[in-house]
């Protein structure tokens, strides 16, 4: 977002929110603008606007290093599964027959559950899976394969659609001179 807001120069403030209340916040306008990791869902549209996708990613389960029962999305029934609140992860969990599902204010909450046994599996975007992983790779793993397509947006107020505009225009320049990429980069590829 800062690169975004610097190609266009925007001012930004940033505010600190539990991810399902930013969406509630910014489906009511509290907000101008989110970016979180949001996943751009027709649901979605209907309360907010989006940008053109920044990132291609898709919902993983994570299970402790020792854990043998669970090798994909299709062992989960029975299990205690956790994902942070208001999250494509949460609504899959729940969709999942027979699961114990257990909503968490953030990811980080979800990842310290898991590893402190409390649950057995999350949900979560791959993005976060393999950065958390990388973290931590003699407690948790990443099990099955990635079994959504899912693209991240910046969400806007659906009153302005000018601010959607000028986020695009400064999406698009940082696309194509290369930014997105090191960021990925810096952030995703080398934290493993």
């Amino acid at each position: 977002m800062n690169a975004i807001a610097k190609k266009e120069s925007l001012q930004i403030e940033f505010v600190n929110a539990p991810f399902d209340s930013a969406l509630a916040g910014l489906s009511q306008c509290q907000y101008d603008a989110a970016i979180s990791a949001i996943t751009i869902t027709d649901e979605r549209k209907k309360s907010m606007l989006f940008s053109d996708p920044y990132f291609a990613a898709g919902l993983i389960v994570i299970v402790n290093i020792s854990n043998t029962d669970i090798r994909s999305k299709d062992d989960l029934g029975g299990k205690k599964v956790g994902a942070m609140s208001g999250t494509t992860g949460a609504f899959e969990a729940q969709k999942i027959l027979n699961v114990q599902y257990s909503p968490y204010d953030t990811i980080d909450e979800a990842f310290l559950e898991l590893m402190n046994g409390h649950i057995d599996a999350v949900i979560t975007d791959n993005p976060l899976a393999i950065s958390f992983v990388g973290k931590n790779p003699t407690k948790v793993k990443t099990v099955g394969s990635v079994f959504t397509n899912e693209n991240y947006g910046v969400a806007v107020c659906n009153k302005q659609p000018a601010l959607l505009a000028k986020i695009n225009q400064g999406l698009a320049a940082v696309k194509s001179d290369g930014e997105i990429d090191q960021l990925v980069k810096k952030w995703l590829v080398n934290s493993q």
